[in-house]
């Protein structure tokens, strides 16, 4: 190996969110961790839940009223089915929209040579 190039390998603390430490090697001089062996839900076995925004919180206001039971949505009425139908539907076209109104302004434009003459 060259000398004088590689990074140092020294013995670092490394530091966990949840206030556990432990010693390893490493060339950075300092090592924070969100999560380590010690809090992760797969070597604990609990649950961690992370609460972003406070969805969690949200999500149970939300269905606290339906206290866990499954509830049955009401049906749509027809009015607004109705209103669905009613939509006009546009029918698409491969011709310019501009086309159109050429062909007018062309038919115009012969009617006034045959007035014309």
């Amino acid at each position: 190996m060259k000398e004088n190039i590689h990074p140092k390998y020294e013995v670092v603390e490394v530091t966990c969110a949840c206030g556990a430490k432990f010693k390893t090697r490493s060339t950075m001089k300092a090592v924070k961790l969100d999560i380590c062996s010690a809090c992760h839900p797969f070597f604990t076995g609990k649950q961690k839940m992370l609460d972003t925004e406070g969805r969690v919180e949200k999500f149970n206001k939300k269905f606290a009223a339906t206290k866990g039971q499954t509830v049955a949505r009401k049906p749509k009425t027809e009015v607004k089915a109705k209103a669905k139908r009613a939509v006009k539907k546009i029918g698409l076209s491969t011709a310019p929209v501009k086309l159109a109104t050429n062909k007018k302004k062309a038919a115009a434009k012969k009617e006034a040579k045959k007035d014309a003459k």
